[in-house]
């Protein structure tokens, strides 16, 4: 019997959620990328993060997030080379609770500071 699926802790959706190439396009070709394999792409290449630092980020385990971005690579390169529409959607995660404040340890920060201030608003 496989493991349950454990959510993935995503800062905020992406601002454009698909990608396609210039000349017109088949909807059945399309590329789909999760969310969260989206968030290691974002994480991994843009912000710089190695993938323990994602995995923490993430709140899931370095090997599982070295099978998500690896699965992400995967779609982008077939998106690119074979001129594919790329869409961003679904995938098992969890919106942190910080917003769309930029990802990384400022944001991890923030939101614990949020569930304190959250905490202590209603215990009063």
């Amino acid at each position: 019997m496989a493991r349950p699926r454990k959510c993935r802790k995503v800062c905020s959706l992406p601002e454009n959620v698909g990608f396609a190439p210039m000349q017109a396009f088949c909807d059945e070709n399309r590329v789909i990328m999760a969310v969260d394999e989206y968030e290691t792409i974002r994480l991994i290449d843009l912000v710089g993060y190695t993938q323990e630092e994602c995995a923490t980020q993430m709140n899931i385990a370095r090997t599982t997030v070295q099978g998500i971005y690896n699965e992400a690579r995967k779609k982008l390169a077939d998106a690119l080379v074979n001129g594919k529409p790329l869409f961003i959607e679904g995938g098992d995660f969890d919106l942190c609770e910080g917003g769309n404040l930029p990802c990384g340890k400022k944001c991890e920060k923030f939101c614990d500071k949020k569930r304190k201030k959250d905490t202590i608003s209603k215990e009063m």
